[in-house]
């Protein structure tokens, strides 16, 4: 954007983004975005906003104030909130208008309510021939069972994870945080980043669509290959890895550390420095020990039944095999490591005052070694909060 009110630093500096998602997939991936130096206009109904403002708890209620939720807070940095009805004569045309002067339109609708609205993909071309449009469907635009309502748990279990996650077969769990709506918002925004780039070459915008179905099956990984290729279905099995041994979570004098004996070097290593046999009849080789995966076990939880959890990280440490410790998140946010590497930031809220949210993970060097830090990271918008100044620019640039 070209006034000074709008304009952002990083790598997409120029780039103006409209988000007209809700929830987490397409808030999470204009989010990135806007860590990278976008402008983010994000669209809101006027009547209540995202979905997400009313998830909780955990609120926090300023004084005088709407409260806030702590999930929204999580997805919507570095954006500007304006609200529109879009079923209203006068909010699609500031929509079209926003379009115009748009790189990016991201949304996550229930397939074809973009379209009864008056915004096709060929409408939105016919307005800005350069538009890159990121779509996030939650099982697909097409096939079958295309345009089909998704939510994170049930996209968790209908692309496979479930199975894959917890104690054992019988006891299937999902991941801990909204992992499928997480990954979309990723590819959705790396599909976005690849677009602007080709544009770069022809002139012309693409449509990117995504899905939590195919952001699951995406990181499938060797669970894939294991029955694409060699026909065998992965199971649950708790916090050892199915091939690798042993790698995994095992008890101590007074708690639990996870190790990741990752080659046959780092077996004979470990075996050195806690006096074990190496060659121990069915031990000899990964294969070997993922095979005997109990009496793995039990040799390796042995050993560790001397020693605390924390003499027990310094003696890995010592004899070179990668180990840690499972932290809460309280803890991981209170460790030096986590703030060193820039994920906290801190950032004063209209309402709320000043507050630290989890930082993004991408940090920018010069070749020198030298890091970049010019880009100044802004609060989630209250809603509505910047309806003068996005209607003011487009004032300007008409």
């Amino acid at each position: 954007m070209s006034t000074n009110t709008m304009e952002r630093t990083g790598p997409l500096q120029g780039v103006v983004v409209v988000d007209l998602t809700r929830a987490l997939a397409g808030p999470h991936a204009a989010m990135m975005l806007g860590d990278l130096g976008a402008d983010v206009i994000k669209i809101e109904t006027p009547h209540g906003g995202d979905d997400t403002r009313g998830w909780g708890p955990p609120f926090v209620e300023p004084a005088d104030a709407e409260r806030e939720s702590t999930y929204f807070l999580s997805a919507n940095r570095n954006k500007k909130s304006i609200t529109l009805d879009l079923k209203a004569e006068d909010g699609r045309t500031t929509l079209e208008s926003l379009v115009r002067r748009a790189d990016v339109l991201m949304e996550n609708f229930r397939t074809g309510v973009l379209d009864r609205l008056g915004f096709t993909t060929e409408r939105l071309a016919e307005l800005n021939p350069r538009l890159v449009v990121l779509s996030i469907s939650g099982f697909g635009h097409d096939g079958p069972e295309g345009g089909r309502a998704g939510y994170d748990q049930i996209a968790q279990g209908e692309a496979g994870l479930m199975s894959l996650t917890g104690p054992n077969p019988d006891d299937v769990q999902r991941v801990g945080v909204p992992i499928a709506d997480l990954l979309a918002g990723m590819y959705g925004a790396f599909g976005v980043v690849a677009a602007l780039q080709e544009r770069e070459r022809t002139g012309r915008g693409r449509v990117v669509r995504t899905s939590l179905l195919a952001s699951v099956v995406g990181v499938h990984a060797f669970q894939g290959t294991k029955w694409t290729v060699a026909g065998e279905v992965g199971e649950a099995q708790g916090n050892h890895h199915p091939s690798i041994s042993p790698y995994g979570l095992f008890r101590t004098a007074d708690g639990a550390v996870q190790i990741s004996v990752g080659s046959e070097g780092l077996w004979k290593r470990f075996c050195a420095g806690f006096h074990l046999d190496p060659e121990t009849p069915g031990m000899a080789t990964n294969p070997e020990r993922v095979e005997n995966h109990k009496q793995v076990l039990e040799l390796v939880e042995d050993a560790f039944g001397a020693y605390t959890s924390d003499e027990l990280l310094i003696e890995l440490d010592r004899i070179g095999v990668p180990a840690g410790r499972v932290r809460t998140i309280s803890e991981v946010y209170e460790w030096e490591q986590t703030k060193s590497q820039g994920l906290l930031v801190d950032v004063d809220h209209r309402t709320l005052g000043n507050i630290t949210l989890p930082g993004p993970p991408l940090r920018f060097f010069e070749p020198d070694g030298t890091e970049v830090t010019e880009t100044r990271h802004t609060a989630p918008p209250v809603l509505g909060a910047d309806n003068d100044t996005v209607l003011s620019w487009l004032k300007e640039c008409s």
